[in-house]
């Protein structure tokens, strides 16, 4: 069971770690490394608890939260053991020769004491893989994991515990709509790392803005994947229903409707319902196959499979929480199903003869966190990424982005703001500090009154 924490014991945890912080403990390089290193063997020997938790709170099969949750943040930790020390070097920077004899240089302070809030859907992976930047930039941390997935919160405690004090990386637990206002409107915080829906996430930022405080926002929103007449139908088919329906569908990234070609629709949807019964089974509630969150969620989901016809599916089992993977047409564009991210394993399909059709439906929704194509032409890859404003995506695949610690993950819009992953991570808890050195062994006077006929020498070096 999770424990809720008495407010004056927030209140000192959160004091605690100010002064922590500031008493530089946490500046050094050998104190970071020794962190990560110290959070990579303490999930390694929790690992099978963290299976046995995801399990319990999403029936997660083992594969499946090795790939999507654990695996990711051994990626992220290497990465950050690895490059740790390149990453914390002064950057050395050009200098106009007008400020000769002076060199420039950008450094990477850390923030300070930093917020995480994660979800529900990746309860592990979303709350840790933050944290590994928070470690990297040399931050203290306070984690809200989600009280929905109640078996991975209180895991997460406990490995949290046994690795770190309080006073630098604290977990909270609670109810979030209670102990989240409690620490933002009482406290201030150097950054509030938010990844969770739209309304929460506008939530958060308004309480941040009272404080100044930055946020990074990861959020949702429909993220569209648009299939060419031009394409591997094999390949799209097992795609997209492996990045729509993991997890059940409760994925920030999951395609969230689907815009077929006219002439390719039904041969399509015919190998989109081969290939689910190919990963599923005839009856996907005994297969390895996930599970709704909340009652409370499964009845909205639930919903919305009236909002059209079903052509696959459709089965569920409250007391069981399970809703089939279901294909859904003639949905209108004005109904919720269409207005709503779904974050759950229904996929509505739409036909589609131009790319100017497939654009006008999705500008209905614009700025998706993910944006996914299947198509072999180049130009319509080049159409879709230029005109599109989206955060990340795929082309001939689904999710796997979100896999390469190389590149940013972020949204844009109504889906985000600020983007973190590998190095990027590092720089989303750092601040970047900007420092000119100027030599003493010369100094032209150029700057000093008085001025006279000074006026020449600027025009030489700082031209219009």
């Amino acid at each position: 069971m999770i424990a809720e924490i008495e407010l004056s014991t927030l209140s000192k945890i959160i004091n605690n770690q100010r002064s922590y912080f500031n008493s530089g403990a946490t500046l050094s390089y050998e104190f970071r490394i020794q962190q990560l290193k110290k959070l990579k063997q303490v999930i390694r020997n929790h690992e099978q608890d963290i299976f046995d938790a995801l399990k319990t709170d999403l029936n997660k099969h083992e594969f499946e939260s090795y790939s999507t949750e654990v695996g990711l943040v051994y990626e992220e930790l290497n990465i950050a053991i690895s490059h740790l020390k390149k990453w914390m070097k002064p950057e050395r920077k050009s200098t106009p020769m007008v400020l000769f004899p002076s060199s420039s240089y950008l450094y990477k302070d850390p923030l300070g004491c930093v917020l995480i809030i994660a979800p529900w859907n990746y309860p592990f992976q979303l709350l840790i893989n933050p944290l590994v930047g928070a470690i990297a930039g040399g931050n203290c941390a306070v984690l809200k994991p989600s009280e929905l997935a109640p078996a991975t919160a209180v895991i997460i405690e406990k490995i949290i515990s046994e690795t770190f004090s309080p006073e630098y990386v604290a977990t909270i637990q609670g109810e979030g709509h209670v102990v989240i206002p409690e620490m933002m409107n009482n406290h201030r915080f150097d950054l509030v790392f938010f990844t969770g829906s739209i309304p929460v996430g506008r939530s958060i930022a308004e309480m941040a803005a009272k404080k100044l405080t930055p946020v990074i926002l990861e959020l949702g929103g429909k993220s569209p994947c648009v299939v060419d007449k031009d394409v591997d139908l094999n390949h799209a088919a097992k795609r997209i229903v492996w990045g729509k329906f993991t997890n059940a569908g409760q994925t920030c990234v999951a395609p969230d409707y689907l815009l077929i070609h006219n002439s390719q629709k039904e041969k399509l949807i015919e190998l989109i319902k081969e290939t689910i019964v190919s990963f599923f089974g005839e009856q996907a509630i005994k297969a390895d196959y996930g599970r709704i969150i909340t009652t409370k969620r499964f009845k909205t989901l639930a919903g919305y499979l009236a909002d059209g016809e079903i052509i696959y599916g459709g089965h569920t089992n409250e007391e069981e929480l399970f809703i089939e993977p279901t294909l859904m047409t003639n949905v209108s564009l004005d109904a919720p199903l269409m207005h709503d991210e779904i974050f759950g394993p229904i996929l509505p399909i739409f036909g589609f003869d131009t790319h100017e059709e497939a654009m006008n439906i999705i500008a209905r929704n614009p700025n998706p966190l993910s944006f996914y194509l299947f198509s072999k032409n180049s130009s319509t890859a080049d159409f879709y990424t230029k005109h599109l404003a989206f955060g990340g995506g795929c082309i001939n695949n689904t999710l796997v982005h979100l896999g390469n610690s190389n590149i940013p993950f972020g949204g844009v819009g109504n889906s985000g703001m600020g983007h973190y992953h590998g190095k990027f991570s590092f720089e989303a808890f750092s601040r970047i500090k900007s420092v000119v050195k100027t030599g003493t062994w010369f100094d032209s006077g150029v700057y000093y009154a008085p001025f006279k006929e000074k006026i020449k020498i600027a025009r030489m070096f700082l031209r219009f």
